[in-house]
């Protein structure tokens, strides 16, 4: 492309970042407002004017994935050469090339992981650690180092920002932890990833040789997601810079969402302070979202002062969509068997499942979504984070049930469940800890949880046993880890940062959840609002909200939705879905529907149930019954379009369900 062709490409706030080649520049981009577009056709601009050689320009971003999409589009572009790299990528190219002149030698090893020798920094002390706790331990460990804070520093520190003590250690504890970690890493020669960074910027701090080479060989810097950056990126960003003004930032304060992680936008709100005279460009144009989603995220922020001075309001872009679903359920059954059911139609309707997410809060949420849709007979893929009955607190548990089946028989289920996950570390009410600890009680509680609903689903008439309890989990994990590549996304708020999908479901939008009960500080609850932004905004046309007002089928209604959708959720005609939703149990039969056909499919199902010592509602749910008496199949592939019966339960109960409805045609 010549440069004009480049230019054409773009609106005119895009285009203006395109030709600001000379910095300091902020450009202060919204979600879905092609940021990634803009800057990689200002690196071409530049190349193709001559102001830049390509060689000579640095772009580091935040993932591998990001950077690896700038370096494709530049590649469309006809530009090569260009570094792309994640700032610890970018760090660790330079300070391996350094080494040998500067240290001598190979340098270090860098630890893939910080857990072995953080266990063995903590048995140094004399502390008792497992897993989970070694794992929250080295995520403290990693803030600290991202955030420049020493273990001499840290109890201030850490007092000051008023950060929950982690794995229940006090400050003074992982103070002396810190140390004990850098001695054991010095002992074993090896570096972290956090000091490829700070590494990198001594060296080029104290040896101006080493400083001029990298300095006359990256003249220009663009640095994307600037509302990320840590202290640690921001040292070593000065250090490449060396006083030169020659940078161009990107970022959103309205998706900082890693502030846990030493990540904070206090660098991109104070640019303009840094740099006096710096050219601000607003991205604004959402070519993303529909209105309908535009118009949720702009409300959902709009009470937070306009986002905190970024003065952005995001103008949709899209042609009108699909309104915004509102749905509050009865309990998180009803919810993710309705989510489900929603999942459904739309894939019916021709929506890819691959371009379909369901979001929540944390990873413990997941469970419910997995069966749902295993049930359902749509396929899944779970995304940064491990598949519930992948979890090791969950295989460990199953082991533990496994063992105690014979001995509990006579025990009710839920006392002996109880009994028996309080070793594997359940207790009744959550930890204040959070992070691992707090996931894993999460996933026990889910395995508490579904021993009550079996109990209950039984009823008095039956007792449910521990044997029973493996048996459902046996069944559910077979079903669930089926291969499943063209499968609905299911994710955490953050770990949906970046991506975009045609659909979302937001679910479990209510208080104690979203925001989390940890935020317990003004600037906590803020950054869970900005995180509910996120997960607005990564919808293209369908989003649906959603949130149960019980945790359990029968159980207390004492959940009311998320105060940050007050004003935004129409309180007077949204939707309320009952556990009907996708195949949850109902009171009874349709009256609609031939009450001999219904009839006998339930005894059927209970012949079932009593011959496999299950549930009823495990074989098939009543929903799935009463469609099935609507639909009347008579081919497999008839009965497959019935909501809520997935491949699995065709192939076992398809013959004999078909048989039943011929009886009764």
């Amino acid at each position: 492309m010549s440069p004009d062709q480049l230019l054409d490409a773009l609106d005119p706030d895009q285009r203006e970042v395109a030709v600001a080649l000379t910095g300091p520049v902020c450009v202060l981009a919204g979600a879905g407002t092609g940021k990634t577009r803009a800057i990689t056709h200002r690196i071409a601009y530049g190349v193709r004017t001559g102001t830049y050689a390509p060689t000579g320009v640095l772009a580091v971003t935040f993932t591998a994935r990001a950077a690896g999409e700038m370096r494709a589009r530049l590649r469309e572009l006809g530009v090569a050469g260009v570094q792309a790299r994640t700032f610890h990528a970018a760090a660790l190219r330079q300070l391996s090339f350094f080494w040998p002149q500067v240290v001598g030698g190979a340098p270090p090893r860098v630890l893939d992981h910080k857990a072995p020798v953080v266990a063995e920094a903590a048995h140094r002390l004399g502390l008792g650690v497992d897993r989970l706790s070694v794992r929250d331990l080295a995520s403290e460990i990693e803030w600290s180092k991202v955030s420049l804070v020493s273990a001499d520093d840290y109890v201030r520190a850490a007092s000051a920002t008023g950060r929950p003590s982690p794995a229940g250690y006090d400050r003074a504890t992982v103070a002396r932890l810190i140390a004990a970690y850098e001695e054991a890493k010095d002992a074993r020669g090896v570096i972290d990833f956090e000091d490829v960074l700070t590494m990198l910027g001594h060296v080029l701090e104290s040896r101006p040789d080493v400083a001029e080479t990298v300095r006359r060989q990256y003249r220009h810097f663009v640095v994307d997601e600037y509302q990320d950056v840590s202290p640690a990126q921001q040292y070593l960003l000065d250090q490449w810079l060396g006083g030169r003004t020659e940078l161009c930032v990107v970022g959103d304060p309205s998706q900082t969402i890693y502030s846990f992680t030493g990540a904070t936008p206090h660098h991109l709100l104070t640019f303009g302070r840094r740099f006096p005279g710096a050219q601000v460009v607003r991205l604004v144009r959402d070519y993303r979202s529909t209105p309908q989603v535009v118009d949720v995220a702009n409300r959902l922020l709009a009470a937070t002062g306009r986002r905190r001075g970024s003065g952005l309001e995001l103008l949709a872009q899209r042609p009108s969509g699909p309104p915004v679903g509102y749905t509050t359920y009865d309990d998180d059954e009803a919810e993710a068997a309705g989510i489900a059911a929603r999942i459904g139609r739309l894939v019916a309707a021709g929506t890819p499942a691959r371009e379909i997410a369901v979001l929540y809060r944390t990873n413990g949420q997941s469970e419910a979504f997995e069966q749902a849709l295993a049930d359902a007979g749509i396929g899944y893929l779970v995304r940064g984070g491990e598949r519930f009955f992948a979890r090791k607190e969950v295989r460990d548990a199953i082991v533990l049930l496994r063992g105690a089946a014979r001995s509990t028989a006579d025990i009710p289920l839920g006392e002996a469940v109880r009994d028996v996950l309080t070793g594997a570390g359940w207790s009744p009410e959550p930890p204040a800890a959070r992070g691992a600890v707090r996931e894993r009680w999460d996933s026990l509680q889910a395995l508490v949880g579904l021993a009550d609903e079996l109990a209950t689903a039984a009823g008095e008439d039956r007792r449910v046993t521990v044997a029973d309890l493996v048996g459902e989990l046996d069944e559910r994990a077979a079903a669930q880890h089926a291969p499943a590549v063209e499968g609905v996304t299911l994710a955490s708020l953050h770990a949906a940062k970046g991506l975009e999908w045609d659909a979302v479901f937001l679910a479990g939008l209510s208080e104690g959840l979203l925001p989390i009960s940890l935020a317990e500080t003004d600037d906590a609850v803020a950054e869970e609002r900005r995180l509910l932004y996120v997960g607005v905004t990564r919808a293209r046309e369908h989003l649906e909200l959603s949130f149960a007002r019980a945790r359990h089928p029968g159980g207390r209604a004492g959940r009311r939705r998320s105060r940050f959708l007050d004003g935004i959720w129409p309180d007077g005609d949204a939707r309320r879905r009952t556990g009907t939703a996708g195949g949850s149990r109902t009171a009874g039969p349709r009256g609609d529907l031939d009450p001999a056909l219904v009839g006998a499919l339930r005894e059927w199902r209970q012949g079932v149930a009593a011959a496999t010592d299950k549930p009823a509602f495990t074989v098939l749910g009543d929903a799935v019954l009463d469609g099935i008496a609507e639909q009347r199949p008579t081919t497999v592939a008839e009965l497959a379009r019935v909501r809520g019966i997935g491949p699995a339960k065709i192939d076992r109960y398809g013959p004999a369900v078909l048989a039943i409805v011929a009886q009764h045609r």
